[in-house]
């Protein structure tokens, strides 16, 4: 058995009950195969793979507070820092009912290569709660921000672990764990990304993730002698990734034909009303079958099935393993040329082979969807300096840094014989970086 099975079967064996890790670390380590046998007697020598797979940190604690009803609840909350050979732990908090460790061990590892991609100096970690956000008054959501971060702040610090925004955890839940922060530690600093331009904030962040996924899927494009221009694209999700990637693609000329939330999907072939998405999602927080209200001549249904509409480019911007091999099929048999991850993971192991095996360019979330862990990058980079930048300043950055990655993810993949696969240029522009920092760092 070689040392990636080897690994693989560890991993497995040692965390039970975690599909979701063990998939993120199968893909990589499988990707990575060529490069980890080519020098597998060091590397074998120095544990890299069991050190690599092994966060250094898993912070599980209780966070109980108080409803508006004056009863007690109880959630889990989780911080795994994972790696920082290269720098702080960096990485989100996801507030959602299907948080568990396993989810955040698997964000966390990839996090690891995503934030080695950016050319940062930032590590990788994830963090988050079993908490819905959702149908709670702000009072709630001051409570259990409060509770979280009274337990979360000793283990923070704005070289040890600054963590940022995810699914459940906007300006609003950022701002009231700041403040909780500061009370508690009388330390005004960037421990946290994606805070209000009052207090430290930085402008783009918002738009960073799905901004990010345009720029580097019209690289991706304009290198495989494509222009996105006039491409109909169909993107799943409704939050901020997705609303944001749709406002990119508008502004980039393609046509954005669909998106969707937990309950249903909207089609609308003359392209999606951005300024109705954003009323129903960013004001007024309601469901996306209200998007008839504004556009009566567009569909509206229940369940899955935004991969179903034919179109040129798929953006899946929700949540993991949402774009399935049934999926990929329907994508590829409509003419689909290329999928890039706006979401962590959200196309399975099977529907990823099979993409690629038919030739449909694919761009692995660890790279596409790297903008907004840069935005934070460039984010605690103005919190340090005391500085803030234009909106301008900051999209030409990030802008720079989505192109630079796929060059960085192309060459990779050239390097090893895998020119196009685009996952396998992902990992090993990610981990090189990393292994290297590990082994010139000695044992740890």
């Amino acid at each position: 058995m070689g040392y990636v099975d080897e690994v693989i079967e560890l991993v497995v064996r040692k965390n039970p009950a975690e599909p979701e890790f063990h998939q993120a670390v199968r893909e990589v380590l499988e990707s990575l195969r060529v490069v980890i046998e080519a020098n597998e007697e060091k590397y074998r020598r120095e544990a890299l793979l069991e050190r690599l797979v092994e966060p250094d940190r898993q912070i599980k604690f209780k966070v109980a507070w108080v409803d508006d009803s004056g009863k007690v609840q109880v959630n889990t909350g989780y911080r795994v820092q994972f790696n920082n050979a290269i720098g702080p732990y960096k990485g989100g908090l996801r507030l959602h009912p299907s948080v568990n460790l396993g989810i955040i061990k698997f964000l966390g590892f990839e996090q690891i290569f995503k934030n080695s991609l950016t050319g940062l100096p930032i590590g990788g970690g994830k963090g988050g709660s079993d908490f819905d956000p959702k149908g709670k008054s702000d009072r709630e959501i001051l409570a259990f921000c409060t509770s979280f971060m009274t337990e979360l702040y000793k283990y923070l610090g704005a070289d040890i672990d600054v963590p940022a925004g995810d699914i459940g955890t906007g300006a609003r839940e950022i701002g009231y764990m700041y403040g909780q922060y500061k009370k508690i530690t009388g330390s005004y600093e960037g421990v946290l990304t994606g805070k209000g331009l009052t207090y430290g904030g930085s402008l783009v962040r918002k738009e960073a993730t799905g901004y990010g996924l345009l720029y580097l899927t019209e690289e991706m494009l304009k290198c495989n002698g494509h222009s996105i221009q006039d491409k109909v694209i169909a993107v799943s999700g409704a939050g901020n990734v997705a609303i944001y990637a749709i406002e990119k693609a508008q502004q980039l000329g393609a046509k954005v034909v669909t998106c969707s939330d937990s309950n249903g999907w909207v089609y609308d072939k003359d392209g999606i009303d951005l300024a109705a998405l954003k009323e129903i999602k960013e004001l007024r927080r309601a469901r996306l079958s209200e998007y008839k209200n504004y556009r009566p001549n567009a569909e509206y249904h229940e369940g899955r099935g935004v991969w179903s509409v034919k179109c040129d480019v798929a953006l899946p911007c929700a949540t993991q393993n949402e774009l399935t091999l049934e999926d990929a099929k329907d994508l590829v048999a409509n003419g689909c040329i290329a999928v890039a991850e706006g979401a962590n993971m959200p196309t399975t192991l099977d529907a990823t082979e099979y993409l690629l095996a038919n030739g449909v360019m694919f761009a692995p979330g660890k790279a596409a969807n790297a903008g907004g862990v840069a935005a934070s990058a460039l984010e605690m980079t103005q919190n340090s300096e005391r500085l803030s930048w234009s909106f301008e300043e900051v999209d030409s950055k990030l802008k720079q840094i989505m192109v630079n990655i796929f060059h960085n993810i192309d060459d990779a993949a050239k390097r090893y014989n895998a020119a196009g696969n685009y996952v396998v240029g992902a990992n090993i522009a990610g981990f090189e970086k990393v292994a290297t920092a590990m082994m010139d760092q000695g044992i740890w």
